[in-house]
């Protein structure tokens, strides 16, 4: 009676370990399945933070509430933008003393440097076929957009004017460029062709408009805006400048909006909960979601 009690109890925990290896192998499957699925949808956001006591770039899954950090460095690294093919990711860092355009592998490896000029290279932007990098550049005295190809060889400049240019974001078709420009002595968004013709303006100027976002349909454009309350919110219109929508209401600060690469939803910075942190809303504004939970500042996603 004794044995047969004790063979029971063996088979018991026996079967008990199969069901949970089973249950743990499933649970394994099925986060890499999510994954896998974050992944393709545009679930995983590169962004910057200084969470580690410098600013460094970090990748997150919106959907698993994973985080790990992709640059190292005591210098300071930022405004990162992932290629098109999600393979690579151009950011500007002071690791060399000044601010330069660099690129790396979506692991953190593989680091190239791409510019190399005493002025300040800023907001590196990706053509929709990976092939050219827009960027912002003071090299002539004030700020203006620049192009290169994606391994920094020929370099032609796309704006001239005496009024900062900056923020570049290419069409999803890559024919054209939008870009943030204070020609009218405010902040406003513009669209030029991709070789730097036919710009115009799509905002009103007489309220402070920047940080564009094309669509990945290529039928809207995201931005931020104080032009009620003076407080930044985030907007969207269609890409000539018509329907301005507004998506947020807070009285914090909203901004840096990005669409995930299916379009169906937006991911922005604010600070709402008290300090600086990531979100994502639905496309028509609804839904909102906070994303990251840390003390430090999260912040520019794309």
């Amino acid at each position: 009676m004794v044995i047969s009690q004790t063979i029971f109890s063996w088979r018991t925990i026996f079967r008990l370990s199969v069901i949970a290896l089973l249950l743990c192998i499933l649970l394994i499957f099925g986060a890499v399945v999510v994954a896998r699925a974050a992944s393709t949808s545009g679930g995983d956001v590169v962004f910057l933070t200084n969470r580690d006591g410098n600013e460094e770039i970090y990748v997150l899954d919106v959907y698993l509430s994973l985080a790990h950090n992709l640059t190292r460095n005591t210098a300071w690294d930022g405004a990162p933008a992932r290629s098109p093919d999600n393979t690579r990711i151009a950011f500007t860092s002071q690791r060399g003393g000044n601010p330069e355009i660099y690129v790396m592998n979506t692991r953190g490896g593989e680091l190239r440097q791409l510019t190399d000029n005493p002025a300040r290279d800023l907001d590196p932007a990706w053509s929709p076929d990976g092939s050219q990098i827009a960027f912002t550049s003071d090299r002539l005295g004030n700020w203006d957009i620049f192009v290169m190809n994606a391994d920094g060889t020929n370099l032609r400049q796309l704006t001239d004017h005496d009024a900062d240019d900056t923020e570049p974001v290419w069409s999803p078709g890559g024919t054209q460029i939008a870009f943030a420009s204070y020609r009218f002595k405010n902040w406003a968004i513009y669209v030029m062709d991709s070789d730097g013709g036919n710009v115009h303006v799509l905002t009103d100027v007489g309220r402070r408009h920047i940080e564009p976002a094309w669509s990945p349909d290529g039928l809207l454009i995201l931005l931020s805006s104080d032009r009620r309350g003076r407080n930044f919110e985030i907007y969207r219109m269609n890409t000539d400048g018509t329907d301005l929508q507004r998506l947020t209401r807070n009285i914090a600060w909203d901004g840096k909006p990005v669409w995930t690469a299916n379009g169906q939803h937006i991911i922005f910075e604010s600070w709402r909960d008290g300090n600086r942190e990531l979100y994502m809303m639905n496309a028509d504004g609804t839904d909102i979601r906070r994303l990251t939970f840390n003390l430090a500042s999260d912040r520019d996603p794309s």
